[in-house]
């Protein structure tokens, strides 16, 4: 079907350039007001070869043509709906300013005719381009648009679901499905293509360790799509070259969503760029028991700490209790005194003192 139609396209080609060589070998013009000048058996020879000329033009040309079509198509329909619509709308911008330019050069005669065709393809070809480049931008612009748009409907603000991106830590952590459990995670969690894959990776290590860490991450994310009732939606899209982090500041910026992450560091550089991040710690941090300077509490001494004389214990939900004064009393259990208590996103860390030293003192 498709050679048909390029070899019909040939023979209407090859027809109109028939009537046109005509036109120019007789000093006139294609649409003559004499019939008879259009009737004429050399305008029809003429046609009619130009026709022919046409045809087989196109058979030789018709299996690579419908290649390079197929090819084309194939590489269109892969390419995800957001690049497909930045290099769409560059493309009918482009085309928009040809138009515009068109008057401008629409008056030139001999080889001068092919420039307005030449101008149609050089700012079709760059818009497009420029649209592939700006998608990023766009489809933010676009978001910002729809939003305003739902907001000059009135419609109301809780209809809105904010989207939850999930980093590679904090899936493998696994608390975020216990979050998801409780209900307190609302919108849609977004899982980026870039993250499956690095998850992968670390599932298909030669190290043991990160081959269950992986492997765990997987499972989880197995759970929270078939088990749990959230909304779970698989980003296919791929930001610009770059490490998982950074993809998935950028992610948020275009989504307008919240990073969620239980890392120190992506938690810090998402405060720098201006996008919201909900860090595990924090929330962990944020429900643990509050302890406060000059409250008693029992610990059992179970290590050194780094400065000398130094004791470390744990608290049952896993919080560090630095014991001054504690190596002394290594393996056993004993009253200590809250002194001071440092809380950050990489967790909690509580300072003590022995009871009994300080009732000596």
């Amino acid at each position: 079907m498709m050679k048909r139609m390029v070899q019909l396209f040939g023979i209407c080609f090859g027809g109109v350039m028939g009537a046109e060589l005509h036109s120019w070998t007789t000093m006139g013009t294609l649409w003559m007001e004499s019939s008879s000048a259009m009737q004429s058996g050399s305008y029809y020879m003429n046609v009619g070869i130009g026709a022919l000329c046409g045809l087989v033009l196109a058979s030789m040309l018709a299996a690579p043509l419908i290649r390079w079509i197929q090819s084309g198509t194939d590489r269109i329909s892969s390419l995800p709906t957001g690049d497909l619509l930045a290099g769409v709308l560059g493309l009918i911008l482009g085309l928009v300013l040809s138009a515009l330019l068109y008057p401008a050069v629409s008056g030139l005669t001999g080889a001068g005719e092919f420039i307005p065709i030449a101008i149609m393809l050089i700012t079709g070809y760059a818009g497009m381009r420029i649209g592939f480049s700006k998608r990023e931008e766009l489809s933010e612009h676009i978001s910002l648009l729809m939003e305003r748009g739902k907001g000059s409907r009135g419609e109301d603000d809780s209809s809105y679901e904010e989207h939850k991106i999930l980093d590679t830590s904090v899936i493998i952590d696994g608390r975020i499905a216990d979050i998801c459990k409780t209900g307190f995670i609302e919108g849609t969690l977004v899982i980026p293509e870039f993250v499956l894959e690095e998850l992968q990776h670390i599932a298909d290590s030669s190290d043991l360790l990160k081959r269950n860490r992986g492997r765990r991450g997987l499972d989880i994310l197995n759970k929270i799509q078939k088990e749990l009732d959230v909304r779970v939606l698989i980003y296919e899209g791929d930001m610009e070259e770059g490490e998982v982090d950074s993809k998935l500041v950028k992610l948020a910026k275009v989504l307008h969503g919240k990073v969620v992450t239980n890392d120190f560091n992506l938690n810090k550089v998402c405060e720098l760029q201006g996008v919201s991040v909900l860090n595990i710690n924090d929330l962990a941090n944020a429900v643990k028991p509050v302890v406060l300077p000059g409250e008693e509490i029992v610990v059992q001494v179970i290590k050194d700490g780094k400065e000398h004389g130094q004791g470390v214990a744990y608290l049952d939900d896993g919080t560090m209790i630095v014991v001054e004064g504690g190596r002394d009393y290594i393996g056993s259990t004993m009253e200590v005194l809250v002194t001071s208590v440092l809380q950050t996103s990489a967790g909690r860390m509580i300072f003590a003192k022995p009871k009994l030293l300080e009732k000596a003192l």
